[in-house]
């Protein structure tokens, strides 16, 4: 399996007041709302802005040391951070999962950018910064479809491996399952990728929002590709082992796209994609206090 990377990266504005609470296990939570506009010209060359709302949360005391910052919302902030993955057992059975951002790293920025407030009291920094960067293992087979109007859209699945030490020295392993979406000729070069291969993705976070056969609102958190790469099998084990000899398959020489607006897809979650997208879009279905991952 491929050592795991998993970096984050946004620049936005707090969409609301950030908050401190504290687990049932007295375990400080700080969690605060970034958001801001994606910029990206689609294939008929126009530019469309594209509103993002991801949410963060630091533990811990680093959680009560960012909360004596004070900052408020409409501050300006970058945060370096990585995926989290999460998964718990729903009040009204079965599991559910969760992808957000556990950040590292919160910054004030030193200007004050143009903003917007939504239809939801949200404010959202015009432009910013949206990018995430991922090495993992692929879970399963790509899923190639394509449009009604003839795009092709790839869907990818992978397992990010963590690993750290614990307070007594011992080395702990967590897996975040994360989805990733391929269009158009990315979606096209990374098709004969196989379950198993370890891939780099790059490319920006969005949130997908749904409602289910129920009626119960659903939501998700994934990687909309830019660039994707084929990695040599066994390359990245940490060890002086003989490298792999290059895959000769179509995905190894996938290159980077202008970034396009995703076009509407029948049957597909469009909720990250909606320019009427505010503050509380995209964010239900997170786990209870008492489950929150370290």
């Amino acid at each position: 399996m491929a050592r795991g990377m998993n970096h984050v990266y946004l620049i936005g504005t707090l969409a609301r007041e950030p908050e401190l609470r504290y687990t049932p296990s007295g375990v400080a939570v700080y969690e605060a709302t970034i958001a801001g506009e994606d910029h990206i010209a689609g294939q008929d060359g126009k530019l469309r802005q594209l509103p993002w709302y991801h949410r963060i949360s630091i533990l811990g005391k680093p959680a009560e040391w960012q909360a004596e910052r004070n900052l408020q919302a409409g501050d300006p902030v970058l945060v370096e951070g990585s995926l989290d993955y999460s998964s718990w057992d729903a009040p009204e059975g079965g599991k559910r999962s969760a992808v957000r951002v556990k950040a590292l790293r919160v910054e004030s920025l030193g200007t004050q950018p143009e903003t917007t407030q939504d239809a939801g009291g949200g404010v959202r920094m015009h432009g910013g910064m949206n990018q995430v960067m991922v090495v993992g293992n692929l879970t399963r087979e790509p899923d190639l479809r394509y449009t009604p109007a003839g795009d092709a859209v790839l869907g990818l699945s992978m397992a990010v491996n963590e690993t750290w030490n614990d307070r007594q020295g011992q080395k702990q392993e967590k897996v975040h399952w994360l989805d990733a979406t391929l269009w158009r000729d990315l979606a096209e070069s990374a098709k004969d990728l196989k379950k198993g291969d370890p891939v780099m993705i790059t490319g920006r976070l969005t949130n997908e929002s749904w409602t289910d056969k129920d009626g119960n609102k659903r939501s998700s958190t994934k990687i909309e590709a830019t660039r994707v790469e084929a990695l040599a099998r066994g390359a990245a084990t940490g060890t002086a082992a003989t490298p792999a000899a290059p895959r000769q398959a179509t995905a190894s020489a996938a290159r980077p796209q202008q970034r396009a607006a995703a076009p509407s897809y029948a049957g597909t979650q469009q909720g990250s994609r909606s320019a009427g997208l505010d503050i509380d879009s995209g964010l239900q279905d997170f786990p209870p206090e008492e489950d929150l991952p370290f």
